[in-house]
């Protein structure tokens, strides 16, 4: 009988915190990072402060673990990808789960990737993670070529091109005056890494 106890609690747990990530983000989005208060936060999702300080240490921590969602469904979909499918395809498809979502949710998600890539504070965390993006990646693609992501330098290179790719995505389609979608943006951006991504995956280590 504790099971599901434990699942009902589980998923209490994450709607709450989803309630207040997407609260938080939004205020941050059209409010600025600094003019926000943990206060209006809570109170946009209907919980209390210390409801707030339960799931998030502060207002950057939001943004923060949200980042750490987007590389772990990136992590995930590259696991899924066939087999046999070329790198540039699986990466392709790895990379695009945040865009995806980026593009599903339109204005609202522009407004937080504008707020993410245009506050200092947010931008240095943004890169933080990318670096652990990058070694997670390395380390699937890796086991999906059957070699070693510490000896091989291509499944580093190959991670390290597709988290370019998708930093180039974002930065385009969050300048002002765009009006390119990440969708073709990122058939753009991975035709132009596609070749180099697939010339040398599975040659010997380099």
């Amino acid at each position: 009988m504790s099971t599901p106890r434990t699942s009902l609690a589980e998923r209490k747990r994450r709607l709450v915190s989803d309630e207040l990530t997407e609260a938080a983000l939004q205020l941050l989005a059209l409010k600025g990072f600094d003019a926000v208060t943990v206060d209006e936060i809570a109170a946009a999702a209907g919980v209390s402060k210390r409801t707030f300080f339960r799931y998030f240490a502060s207002k950057e921590d939001v943004v923060v673990q949200f980042l750490a969602d987007m590389g772990t469904g990136i992590r995930a979909e590259l696991a899924a990808r066939p087999a046999g499918e070329p790198p540039s395809v699986a990466l392709r498809h790895a990379v695009w789960v945040p865009l995806g979502e980026c593009a599903d949710h339109g204005d609202r998600a522009l407004r937080v990737v504008r707020l993410i890539l245009r506050t200092p504070a947010l931008l240095a965390r943004f890169l933080e993670r990318q670096a652990r993006w990058r070694e997670d990646l390395a380390r699937e693609l890796a086991e999906r070529l059957g070699t070693d992501a510490d000896s091989d330098l291509y499944p580093g290179l190959a991670a390290g091109m597709a988290l370019n790719a998708f930093d180039a995505v974002l930065h385009r389609w969050s300048a002002d005056g765009s009006t390119d979608t990440p969708a073709d943006l990122t058939d753009r951006a991975f035709a132009v890494i596609a070749p180099a991504l697939d010339a040398v995956a599975g040659k010997d280590a380099v």
